[in-house]
């Protein structure tokens, strides 16, 4: 039987490289980043459409979602990152555990938990709630669990309250206003439009490539520190999408929530992470302190793209099948 590429995969790879050959320099960052706000304002503006006013309060009485996915992103994970620091520094420097730790002690990330909830078929308007929830409370948590885990002082941005309203939350309430004019197009048309998460992603995924390479920052770091790190945020990954997979099933959550909680749970913010390192570090350390994020980050959108197609595929399957009478597949 001929195997044939993921399609998703193949563009993602594809955005890497060209990110890597022909990264956004000059003005053509603010191109890029103008592009990357427009693709997420759009993309929740379709996801107010695509919601009932039910749906979403539906979404904001799940508090045991809500709990479990808080639990995982500033409970297990700062846990984990703390397992780090065991580690020799001729393995992993100090600035580049440091800078694990931090990573570990983010808020979720909003756009792309939410995308991946929606291809693979999950509660999405309980991801948007557990995700922004996360990332607001993460402009205070994240500073204070870094503080304490690594014995440093420091502030937050306020400004990320304002940035989350008007880029996420503006943007899904003009949907739901909308709802009654265009809600019917919406759903008749969800196919194409789903086109909007998948590029939102990619978009995504080129930004920031891009900056990580204009920066130089991937070329600071020893062959073997390099491995180490790579592994250390392969380990991290795995273990979070393990632990919130196999604890929403033991809690007793269906497939949907389960589906909301792995990708809201295991993914940490870049968005968010950048501004609030300027403040807790500085100095030649604080290239390296970041670091860990950015390798993470592009780790999680590969990882969590294929998980969230491949679940989508599956359970679109599945319900193809429960419509047809026909038995479920394993």
């Amino acid at each position: 039987m001929r195997v044939r590429p993921d399609p998703f995969l193949v563009l993602l790879l594809v955005t890497v490289g060209v990110a890597s050959l022909f990264p956004a320099r000059g003005a053509m960052v603010g191109v890029v980043d103008v592009a990357v706000t427009a693709a997420i304002a759009l993309l929740f503006f379709l996801y107010g459409a695509r919601l009932s006013a039910a749906e979403a309060l539906g979404g904001l009485r799940n508090w045991r979602l809500h709990g479990t996915v808080l639990a995982a992103t500033f409970v297990l994970f700062p846990l984990l990152g703390l397992s780090v620091l065991l580690l020799p520094e001729w393995l992993l420097p100090a600035p580049l555990a440091a800078g694990v730790v931090f990573l570990c002690c983010l808020p979720s990330t909003v756009q792309s938990s939410i995308a991946f909830t929606g291809i693979a078929r999950g509660n999405v308007p309980a991801a948007i709630v557990a995700a922004s929830v996360s990332n607001v409370l993460g402009v205070v948590l994240t500073p204070v669990l870094a503080a304490l885990l690594l014995a440093t002082s420091g502030g937050f941005d306020a400004s990320s309250f304002g940035d989350i309203a008007l880029r996420l939350l503006v943007p899904f309430l003009a949907g739901q206003a909308a709802r009654p004019l265009i809600g019917r197009f919406v759903a008749r048309h969800k196919k194409r439009l789903s086109l909007v998460d998948r590029g939102s992603i990619l978009l995504v995924v080129y930004a920031a490539f891009s900056e990580g390479v204009v920066a130089g920052i991937w070329g600071r770091l020893t062959p073997v520190s390099l491995l180490v790190l790579l592994g250390v945020c392969l380990v991290l990954l795995a273990l979070a999408l393990v632990v919130t997979s196999l604890g929403a099933r033991a809690l007793g959550f269906d497939d949907a929530d389960r589906i909301a909680i792995v990708f809201c749970g295991s993914k940490k913010s870049l968005a968010s992470g950048l501004p609030i390192a300027g403040v807790l570090f500085g100095g030649p350390a604080g290239a390296l302190a970041v670091l860990p994020l950015m390798l993470f980050h592009q780790i999680q959108l590969m990882a969590c793209a294929m998980i969230a197609d491949r679940v989508g595929r599956r359970r679109a399957a599945l319900d193809t099948d429960r419509a047809a009478g026909a038995p479920s597949r394993a």
